[in-house]
């Protein structure tokens, strides 16, 4: 428990750069389609690197889960700026699928912590939230990009609300002798 009361401010930074972007989006609904790339890119790189230093540091059953989601949002952010001038269907693909795909790596993670914290719940909601965003992306395509920046925008504030309030639960874990 101690090591994962130690990375605590790694998720309480995936939670604000989360907001950021979720603000950022819904502040520009106009964006262009490069920098909804860059912007999406950049958030999932960072929230993949984060997520693969807190399996590296984290030593329960719930590790192989956290690093599995960091590479693919790696992945996803890698995707994003290597090929700027994707459509803005292949770009919500990219991005359905990488919701739906770290939503179920962090349900398993946060029902894994179930035995080292309480209220990991925040986690399970947050993949939870990642699921469905993913999916509505996939039920309906055509909606547009517009519409994508808006829920990529929603989503992403109420998801870095989750991990800053998880941050916060797994700061006071007791530290161990």
């Amino acid at each position: 428990m101690d090591q994962i009361a130690r990375i605590w401010w790694l998720i309480l930074i995936r939670g604000i750069v989360a907001v950021i972007f979720g603000i950022l989006a819904l502040i520009w609904p106009a964006i262009t389609l490069l920098v909804l790339v860059i912007f999406f890119g950049a958030y999932a790189l960072v929230n993949g690197i984060f997520s693969i230093v807190a399996g590296v540091r984290h030593n329960a059953t719930s590790r192989a889960w956290l690093i599995i989601s960091g590479v693919l949002g790696v992945l996803a952010g890698i995707v994003a700026f290597v090929w700027p001038g994707i459509t803005s269907l292949a770009l919500l693909y990219v991005v359905a699928f990488w919701a739906i795909f770290s939503g179920v790596s962090e349900i398993v993670a946060g029902i894994q912590m179930r035995k080292v914290i309480e209220n990991e719940w925040m986690l399970i909601i947050g993949g939870a939230l990642s699921v469905i965003f993913g999916i509505l992306l996939l039920v309906w395509p055509g909606a547009g990009l517009l519409t994508l920046v808006w829920l990529l925008g929603i989503f992403a504030i109420i998801y870095g609300i989750t991990m800053i309030v998880l941050s916060f639960r797994v700061k006071k874990l007791p530290a161990t002798a």
